[in-house]
């Protein structure tokens, strides 16, 4: 059963950065098409960026722009998201999504795509 944990979140000031990880266990994680979602309260989930399973194709939400990047290594089972010039409009929870993906080069954008979720991590932009 495929368990995936975020870290890296926290409190952070308008113009900060943080780099969120997403640990994936108890599957192939190379087969696994990645994303980041957030969730601002009250909202549904809205996708951050999509990564393919080998990493080469990426996708970002119009919100996320040239101020986020998405990455993985496959050797670390690990994926991330570097966010740089944070807004307080960026504050939400931020979640990892995985699904198994046939094609090394696809990436997906909606929720309802992925079937593996991880708990969430906060994030917080404020002064």
């Amino acid at each position: 059963q495929v368990h995936l944990v975020e870290s890296g979140g926290g409190l952070v000031q308008p113009g900060g950065s943080l780099k969120l990880s997403c640990v994936f266990s108890g599957g192939t994680f190379s087969r696994n098409a990645m994303a980041w979602f957030r969730q601002f309260s009250g909202k549904e989930r809205e996708l951050v960026a999509t990564i393919s399973r080998d990493g080469v194709r990426t996708a970002y939400a119009a919100s996320a722009g040239s101020r986020f990047t998405i990455s993985r290594d496959n050797a670390r089972n690990t994926m991330y998201l570097q966010m740089n010039s944070l807004r307080p409009e960026d504050t939400a929870v931020y979640y990892c999504a995985a699904r198994i993906s046939a094609l090394t080069s696809s990436f997906f954008r909606g929720a309802i795509d992925f079937e593996n979720w991880g708990q969430g991590t906060q994030v917080t932009v404020s002064s």
